[in-house]
């Protein structure tokens, strides 16, 4: 699920490939903002994902490896 994420981050900032990692702090590092994290929400649902809005606060979606883990 995480590789998932990292490639869907990948198309929506216009990261190459090994830029994004699991551990990367989306919001701090300037990765995601607010509308980023929509896009990549919408994604996700395109995917088959859905997270429920009440897990979302931004410290549970801070890394990639944290919204896999939401996800499953």
């Amino acid at each position: 699920m995480v590789e998932k994420i990292i490639g869907i981050l990948n198309e929506i900032v216009g990261a190459d490939e090994g830029e994004i990692a699991p551990d990367t702090e989306l919001f701090e590092e300037g990765v995601l903002d607010s509308f980023g994290l929509v896009q990549l929400l919408v994604a996700l649902e395109g995917e088959g994902v859905t997270l429920d809005v009440a897990d979302l606060d931004r410290s549970a979606v801070s890394t990639p490896a944290k919204l896999a883990a939401l996800a499953e």
